[in-house]
């Protein structure tokens, strides 16, 4: 074997929640690649302050969470995927307490009684949120890379950046399209290396970085999703993008988020003048669902000419923030605002994709040998509008369920010989000053154009640019040596236009997708998927 190839039963793109969860469920049954592009702790997961949502208590029960999450969901969650993984959902909590995990309690019981701290977020009725204070993805990822840790059959690759899957269709073979591997990037050497595996996993997040404003870390550049369509993959429901309508709002702060448990333990948004606009906007008032949150947000600011508006806990006692909320205070307090005697000023920010990879809720895509887990996937939980802290739990219901899928198959060895990456000869310097500047201008044409609410116009409008910066990318991505900015960029501009056809394609309202041409909800519409696929004409699925 080349020492530019590896050879694996399993590779895992992506170190949250998903890929961990899946790699430490498969290892039994062979060897696990992990391949990360940066520190395997550097995930969405690791940065998810609320938490779980699973039902837990006695107070609650299984319906009343799928309710929630249909409601949330504006009539275009799929129901067997819903009752699947919320049913599913108490079972996998209790494998992460067994792995190490641990959920913070009620301090105010009796000695000698112990229970977990639930919380409350945006759209649930019950308490059902476990968590570890506001650092829930932090301990997730702490627990789950403790587990892995030196595990016999699982390796990790750091630094190494997933280029594009490799084929039967790509590698001209006659028979049915699978996958036989991936190319990769080793960004500490430049060098491009062959992994070859009977099974790939995306498990590679979402794509805030589209945007200009988001919560998410700098790795979320949608690259699970662009490899998939570039393979052929349908793409379903690109036009949900959920805006988080609380991240802190500072000149020196890379956007933070503020969780959404602050509402649920009573925080109130308010105008800059004081005033508690949300009651004029939904019944739960500043406890609705995040996608009425973010549009009230978005039409106050608008409104009153604002570049921020205020989320006020300062009603609750410190020791209670403090205690609750210990990183959000101390990072408030590093920029100067102390959340226990002063109102945090926020923003709606990019926050998850609801969208993704079509599966099934085993991971299966329609690609032989490929699944895909976690926030890259689309099962149909979150429909039009994913509920609060459901996200985790999907990840972990699905990546169990793919590893327990992946035992029944059999799947032939892939192709023996896969050939060599070919690259370009040189890296023109002048090119990275063309990437930074499509870059920017991508992800400012997506929050102009394309962000909370859209018209017909300004889609048609970002549709012409990302056209045109997708066709210089083309022109030059075949000629330079590849490097993750440039990997990046493509896979970011191809993200934009699914997002961008997505939208043009549903011709109404409903849940994160708000058009002032459509502001009402097409009943037509109401079980119609919208499906992309590469080199055909956007369409829609019916559920």
């Amino acid at each position: 074997m080349s020492p530019k190839n590896r050879d694996y039963d399993f590779i895992v793109l992506g170190s949250g929640i998903a890929g961990l969860y899946f790699s430490l469920k498969a290892a039994p049954q062979g060897k696990v690649a992990i391949i990360t592009k940066k520190h395997r702790a550097e995930s969405n997961t690791n940065y998810a302050q609320g938490g779980i949502a699973a039902v837990t208590s006695q107070e609650d029960s299984i319906e009343k969470h799928i309710q929630d999450t249909c409601a949330a969901g504006a009539g275009l969650c799929h129901p067997d995927a819903v009752k699947q993984i919320l049913t599913e959902g108490p079972a996998r909590i209790q494998d992460l307490v067994d792995l190490g995990m641990e959920f913070s309690e009620r301090e105010d019981l009796p000695a000698g009684k112990r229970e977990w701290d639930l919380g409350k977020e945006g759209g649930h009725s019950k308490r059902r949120i476990l968590h570890a204070k506001d650092i829930t993805g932090r301990e997730v990822e702490r627990a789950l890379l403790q587990a892995i840790a030196d595990h016999p059959n699982i390796d990790i690759y750091e630094n190494y950046f997933a280029i594009e899957l490799i084929t039967s269709e790509k590698l001209g073979l006659q028979e049915l399209n699978r996958c036989h591997g991936i190319y990769v990037l080793d960004t500490s050497q430049g060098q491009v290396m062959t992994f070859r595996a009977k099974i790939i996993i995306m498990a590679t997040g979402g794509c805030g970085k589209v945007y200009l404003y988001t919560t998410n870390p700098d790795i979320a550049t949608g690259d699970g999703v662009a490899m998939a369509y570039r393979a052929g993959v349908p793409i379903l429901n690109m036009e949900f993008v959920q805006f988080h309508p609380t991240c802190l709002y500072h000149p020196k702060a890379k956007t933070f988020l503020i969780t959404e448990a602050v509402r649920g333990e009573g925080g109130i948004i308010k105008s800059q003048t004081g005033r508690e606009f949300m009651d004029d906007y939904h019944p739960l008032k500043s406890l609705a669902p995040r996608d009425i949150v973010a549009r009230a947000i978005d039409k106050e600011m608008k409104r009153e000419g604002s570049e921020y508006v205020h989320l006020d806990i300062t009603h609750k006692s410190a020791p209670f923030i403090m205690n609750r909320f210990p990183n959000i205070y101390e990072t408030c307090l590093r920029f100067g605002i102390d959340i226990t005697k002063q109102p945090i000023p926020i923003v709606p920010a990019a926050h998850y994709q609801c969208g993704g990879i079509q599966t099934n809720t085993n991971g299966e895509t329609s690609l032989t040998g490929l699944f895909a887990i976690g926030e890259v996937a689309c099962t149909g939980l979150h429909g039009a509008n994913r509920l609060a802290s459901n996200s985790l739990l999907e990840a972990l219901v699905v990546a169990y369920r793919a590893a327990k899928r992946i035992k029944t198959l059999s799947i032939e060895e892939p192709a023996p010989n896969l050939p060599p990456w070919e690259d370009g000869d040189v890296i023109d310097p002048d090119e990275l000053v063309v990437i930074a500047h499509n870059w920017d201008e991508i992800r400012r044409v997506m929050w102009d154009y394309v962000g909370i609410v859209r018209t017909q116009k300004r889609l048609e409008r970002a549709q012409k640019r990302i056209l045109n910066l997708q066709s210089e990318i083309h022109d030059y991505y075949p000629n330079f040596q590849v490097t993750p900015d440039l990997l990046e960029i493509r896979n970011l501009a191809t993200v934009a236009d699914l997002i961008i056809n997505a939208s043009l394609t549903r011709p109404e309202s409903r849940g994160l997708h708000y058009t002032l041409d459509h502001p009402n909800q097409d009943p037509t519409w109401a079980t119609r998927d919208t499906i992309l696929i590469k080199d055909q004409s956007p369409g829609f699925l019916i559920t």
